[in-house]
């Protein structure tokens, strides 16, 4: 079978320039004297990757965009919702047609797409599934590479970090904390939440973690709220100085409990949520929130997988973990 450094040796090219040329690389300038003498070289030489990558762009290319939430869930949480929007709106101005299936939906019709990018938490038996359709696959917001899957992931660290020292620089020292507990789709395995235990190793290390402060509910603004009011009933006078939320949603429920019991925020109580979706910015007062760059996240998604679809060698896996940061408004001192 002929190979690109065949091809190179008979034109008369280096083989950087072959690969470039037989993957329409916009940004390499050769005439077409050279450019035609390397596809005919290829035909020459009976070379059939480059027809393939041909046929690629010639037919529309098809993602299909597994979310492990259903349709109504990912509306409850704009999250997933962004990070979603983020890589469809990169792989429509690259030509690409989008195949949505959220959960609870056949995965039938990602046969016809040419790779796949999974949104959300999955077990070890869905990724397997997701593998066995033998597409380009990349993951979004979970850690894949121990499963051989490249994948886009969150600095937890950072941001859990950044708003506990913001407490702690307020003499704030006092700080609980609400989460949730969640499993993949498939119920098969339950997912540690990475920002419970930096939290919680942040303030062993101080001596000031207090367990009774913790609450761990559902992702949900009615989870917030059940929990923020069992601890304001439970600790009354003696409620911490500051809640740090695993989520707006959380953290929205959380405000409205404070408010109903006319508890000052951030007077007496502060909080910083996680995320910083859109709808921090809507609610009295506004949330402080770690920022995710979630259509960030979604586009480099779907640049990994644009990348395994159009190189000859196929990229190495990875992950990358974008940054996160501290964005600060009304619910936090300081």
């Amino acid at each position: 079978m002929a190979t690109i450094k065949d091809i190179a040796k008979k034109a008369g090219v280096s083989s950087a320039t072959v690969s470039r040329v037989l993957n329409y690389d916009p940004k390499l300038s050769v005439s077409d004297e050279t450019r035609k003498k390397i596809f005919d070289t290829a035909d020459e030489l009976n070379y059939t990757k480059h027809i393939q990558k041909n046929s690629f762009r010639q037919n529309q290319p098809k993602i299909a965009v597994v979310q492990w939430y259903s349709q109504h869930e990912e509306l409850d949480d704009l999250y997933y919702y962004s990070i979603r929007t983020g890589l469809e709106k990169e792989a429509q101005e690259k030509g690409y047609e989008i195949i949505r299936i959220f959960n609870q939906e056949e995965l039938t019709p990602a046969e016809q797409a040419d790779g796949l990018i999974a949104i959300g938490k999955f077990s070890r038996d869905q990724i397997a599934e997701l593998a066995s359709f033998g597409k380009p696959l990349v993951f979004v917001d979970s850690n894949t590479l121990p499963h051989g899957f490249s994948c886009v992931t969150t600095d937890f660290t950072f941001g859990v970090t950044a708003a506990l020292d913001h407490f702690w620089q307020n003499e704030q020292w006092q700080i609980g904390m609400l989460t949730g507990q969640e499993k993949t789709s498939d119920n098969k395995e339950t997912i540690a939440d990475q920002r419970l235990i930096i939290f919680q190793q942040y303030l062993e290390k101080r001596q000031a973690f207090n367990p009774k402060w913790l609450k761990v509910g559902e992702f949900s603004a009615d989870s917030g709220y059940q929990m923020m009011t069992q601890l304001i009933n439970q600790f009354e006078d003696n409620l911490p100085q500051a809640f740090f939320i695993a989520n707006d949603s959380l953290a929205i429920g959380a405000l409205k409990a404070l408010q109903e019991a006319q508890i000052a925020v951030p007077e007496r109580v502060s909080l910083i949520s996680f995320n910083d979706t859109t709808v921090t910015s809507y609610v009295y007062p506004t949330l402080s929130s770690v920022t995710v760059f979630t259509k960030e996240m979604g586009a480099t998604a779907f640049h990994l997988l644009h990348s395994q679809l159009t190189h000859d060698v196929t990229p190495p896996i990875q992950q990358i973990t974008l940054a996160t940061k501290l964005t600060l408004r009304a619910s936090s001192l300081g």
